[in-house]
């Protein structure tokens, strides 16, 4: 059994925010100050990322700052992982990461199809991906084949944390690799990230440690006052504590990261840097985010831990699971195409419209019809005998950028 020594660093990070407030003995009226907070530290982590982009290693700037914007996303999730709240760890990662593909990605879309018409008085009729980003569409598919894994055993455990940051270590291994691309401009960002990657070295420096170190202190400080608000809010509503976390936190901490993806999609000839902005934020919460559980339930109790899912979960991980395998089928052809679009937005609203006219079953429904999808594709590759535009670009990249050095 792992027996940790707590130093006092570990105390502080974790045990000081997490118990300053008893998650479950809150007042509901603080939502309306700790929600902002929120806000306001996702809006300032978001614009640290975007100015600090410009000055690493250009192989890591999408993948870094897609982190850096579900920074949010990890607090929530620890908060509830270190107090223990087992039943509530899927709450949060499910909604955001069917947030990011069902709404997100058709309103990326949508966005750059609207700009695009008025632009050129015509429609757009997809948006094409960049063969380099081939990358980002074949890193999502282990990440979701091994989130089955964890789905199929019901159970979250230490090595399975290992086996996803290994994921993600090859993956941003990989972009190493990559030589450097055309990708967004200073210009090209909101007011202020703008003015802070244009200022003189030493003030840059500090306006972009000063977003971080403010951001970071605010979540750190509100992250546990705001999930003890929304399940004293969800008591008072009397709504379930699950619904209310896996939908209003991420709504709240995802926002600033949307705002900004759509910032590009109003450039159309852009709007692929949005989509794969989203793509690699749902990696990060594939592996990162799910690797994080076991490990700090697992420093909460003092010994190794073992995440266990109830039928609750198991259906949200699944639903979410199928969701994201559609999304990922619909980017094997290096695009992403209006109907795709319009497809991926009903079958999420479907997920909220369905329960509320035929029952809870309904779900059952929803999650079969994304994995009847994803078969019909497979079948439909196989019969055509057709490689995937996605699978083709990747291995170029492979021969000619991996494989040579």
């Amino acid at each position: 059994m792992l027996r940790p020594r707590f130093s006092a660093f570990t105390l502080l990070l974790f045990a000081g925010p997490l118990y300053h407030s008893n998650l479950w003995h809150s007042n509901p009226w603080a939502v309306l100050w700790t929600a902002p907070c929120i806000l306001i530290a996702s809006v300032l982590i978001t614009w640290g990322a975007e100015s600090a982009q410009f000055f690493v290693a250009q192989g890591f700037a999408l993948a870094i700052l897609a982190w850096m914007q579900t920074l949010p996303e990890f607090a929530v999730e620890a908060v509830l992982a270190w107090r223990q709240q087992t039943g509530l760890l899927m709450a949060n990662l499910t909604g955001a990461l069917r947030l990011l593909t069902g709404l997100a990605w058709p309103m990326i879309y949508l966005t750059a199809a609207a700009v695009h018409r008025k632009r050129e008085r015509r429609p757009l009729g997809k948006i094409e991906l960049d063969p380099q980003q081939s990358v980002e569409v074949v890193g999502l598919f282990f990440p979701l084949l091994y989130a089955a894994v964890i789905w199929w055993k019901g159970s979250l455990e230490a090595y399975d944390a290992g086996v996803l940051v290994a994921f993600y270590a090859g993956y941003l291994w990989l972009l190493t690799k990559l030589p450097p691309q055309g990708r967004e401009g200073v210009e090209d960002l909101e007011a202020a990230p703008r003015a802070i990657a244009r200022a003189p070295r030493g003030r840059r420096v500090l306006a972009i440690a000063g977003c971080f170190a403010a951001g970071g202190a605010l979540i750190y400080l509100t992250a546990a006052p705001f999930l003890g608000s929304l399940i004293a809010l969800a008591g008072a509503l009397g709504l379930p504590s699950f619904l209310v976390i896996q939908w209003f936190a991420p709504v709240v901490s995802e926002f600033p990261e949307l705002a900004s993806t759509f910032y590009f999609a109003r450039q159309s000839e852009k709007a692929s840097i949005g989509l794969m902005n989203i793509a690699s934020s749902n990696i990060n919460q594939w592996t990162l985010l799910i690797a994080m559980l076991p490990v700090v339930l697992s420093l909460g109790q003092g010994h190794l831990a073992v995440i266990s899912l109830d039928r609750q979960q198991e259906s949200e991980l699944l639903l979410t699971i199928g969701q994201s395998c559609v999304g990922l089928t619909f980017l094997l052809n290096m695009r992403f195409e209006w109907w795709e679009a319009l497809a991926m937005f009903l079958l999420f609203a479907a997920q909220f419209a369905l329960p509320a006219l035929f029952g809870s079953g309904a779900r059952a429904w929803i999650t079969g019809a994304f994995f009847l999808w994803v078969a019909l594709a497979a079948i439909k590759m196989a019969i055509h005998r057709c490689r995937p535009k996605a699978l083709a670009s990747f291995a170029a990249i492979w021969r000619e950028h991996v494989r040579t050095t």
